[in-house]
């Protein structure tokens, strides 16, 4: 074990026993049921030593009271509240929101750029920067962006489909196209990470993502367990020069836009166009680098992740890539080979497709509220006694086990996109949540769920997707708290024999 590993595995266990008493009986004090747990180490156990997956308890806890609307768990000595029941989901994130309408995020993490961004901000702050931020996300913005992304697809699968590169690192390659397309679309850069890789931006990405790998897990433990400590111990998940670089990046950029009055269809121009409101709200240069930071992090990790998982399938299921290709093959013939944002957006198989992929690989294992003022909770299972519980509490919403729920889907296991087709049930409901739900679901699901499509309708335009001897099959992650195989994402990209012609100059919007 690494020398950081042993030193946080000891001020856990000294901080932890401080905690002890006063937190870990708690839910036998309430009353309320249970997972059996160790003391100091939780519930978590097996997930801490790298035993399972945190996919895999989530799993195995969601059947473990298969009656109960909710039941405890510790995370370490933290009591925690397992939601399982859709109705009171539903009533937590959207009817009650009020009661429930912050998350810990990364507030404690001893860097502006985890502090300040819409992830981690609570409260009055959360509410002011979603409202200045929200038109950067509506539907003629998407549009004003599409082809700024329909630029980074297309030479995306113009170089995958010259030649048979053979076995393909997927999450490598995809990494790069979404790199492309925030640093177009968040910070006004032009770069092309697959011809050019040792970009800085690129390899500035590389180094931001460090942290979601590798024993950066136990740096997750020592914030969740003591805040505190850790800021005092200076610690942090990126290094100093990193956050640097992004905030040079930003501000020389809009120093450079004010001087020479240069605007661009992008989200750092939508944020540099809160200044000098009459109301006097507005981002300053430190909430700007942490939202377009934000937005690279969830682009680049999570956004890649998910058309990892979707082209994995598509070239697991080979009946569900021809059927996908006679799709996108049909719009071009009838809008003669014009890619437009409402074409892309009419391709209802690509649509189904997306969203099966997000609900049988969803990128968060749980979502995470906070109560912020007293709020009843009914009973736990029949019969039982309602729990008031108070502001500060913690809950889980286990998305992972929700979607792959036998009552909620037939055989969940299955990757079937048929199942989203003329089927808007899923949609808004609190048993699909790879977005979230309610006021504080993800802001930019339009953008990133766009700019999976444009991805995918692009390379399945030129190119077919076949699984090669490094292609796991099933999948099998790697034990940690990301959603990563462990042996990574392998496919082979070959030419498709029939092409039908599409070219930058076609791209309308």
């Amino acid at each position: 074990m690494e020398y950081w590993s042993i030193v946080i595995s000891i001020v856990i266990g000294v901080f932890s026993i401080h905690y002890l008493f006063r937190h870990f009986n708690f839910f036998k004090r309430n009353g309320i049921i249970h997972v059996p747990s160790i003391p100091i180490l939780g519930s978590m156990t097996s997930v801490m030593f790298r035993r399972i997956t945190i996919f895999d308890f989530v799993l195995k806890i969601y059947d473990f009271y298969s009656d109960a609307k909710y039941f405890g768990f510790y995370f370490t000595t933290t009591p925690i509240f397992f939601l399982r029941d859709p109705e009171l989901i539903k009533s937590i994130l959207v009817k009650n929101f009020e009661a429930f309408p912050d998350r810990r995020g990364f507030s404690d993490l001893n860097d502006p750029l985890f502090e300040k961004n819409l992830f981690s901000l609570r409260g009055e702050k959360w509410r002011n920067v979603r409202t200045m931020l929200s038109p950067s996300f509506t539907s003629s913005k998407m549009k004003m962006m599409f082809t700024l992304m329909s630029n980074c697809a297309e030479n995306f699968a113009k170089f995958l489909s010259t030649e048979n590169k053979g076995e393909i690192d997927m999450k490598d390659a995809f990494s790069k196209y979404t790199t492309d397309v925030i640093a177009t679309c968040a910070f006004g850069i032009e770069i092309d990470s697959m011809k050019d890789p040792t970009n800085t931006f690129y390899v500035f990405g590389q180094e931001t993502t460090k942290f979601l790998k590798g024993k950066a897990d136990y740096k997750f433990i020592l914030f969740n367990v003591a805040p505190r400590l850790a800021k005092l111990l200076n610690i942090k998940l990126i290094d100093d020069y990193v956050s640097k670089y992004f905030n040079d990046i930003i501000r020389s950029t809009i120093a450079t836009r004010d001087a020479k009055n240069i605007t661009r269809p992008d989200m750092l121009q939508l944020m540099m166009n809160t200044r000098g409101k009459e109301d006097g709200k507005e981002l300053d240069i430190d909430d700007m680098t942490a939202q377009a930071f934000v937005f690279f992090l969830g682009g680049f990790e999570t956004t890649s992740t998910v058309m990892c998982f979707a082209a994995h399938e598509i070239a697991a299921n080979p009946e569900v890539q021809t059927k996908l290709q006679q799709e996108i093959d049909r719009v071009l013939e009838d809008s003669n080979g014009e890619v437009s944002y409402e074409a892309i957006n009419r391709l209802e198989y690509l649509d189904a497709v997306i969203n099966e992929a997000l609900r049988l690989h969803p990128p968060v294992v749980a979502l995470e509220r906070i109560c912020d003022k007293p709020y009843e909770f009914p009973p736990a299972l029949p019969g039982g006694k309602p729990f008031v519980m108070k502001k500060g509490a913690l809950l889980w919403i286990p998305v992972y086990a929700i979607q792959r729920d036998k009552k909620y889907y037939d055989n969940p296991e299955k990757f079937y996109p048929d199942r989203f087709l003329d089927n808007n049930t899923y949609h808004n409901s609190p048993c699909y949540l790879p977005f979230g739900l309610g006021p504080r679901m993800c802001i930019a699901n339009r953008f990133g769920l766009l700019e999976v499509k444009v991805l995918l309708f692009y390379l399945l335009a030129r190119c077919e997707l076949k699984p090669n001897a490094k292609t796991p099959s099933p999948i099998k992650l790697r034990k940690s708290f990301t959603m990563i195989p462990e042996n990574g994402f392998w496919l082979n990209i070959q030419p498709r024999k029939c092409v039908h012609p599409v070219s930058k100059s076609a791209i309308v919007i």
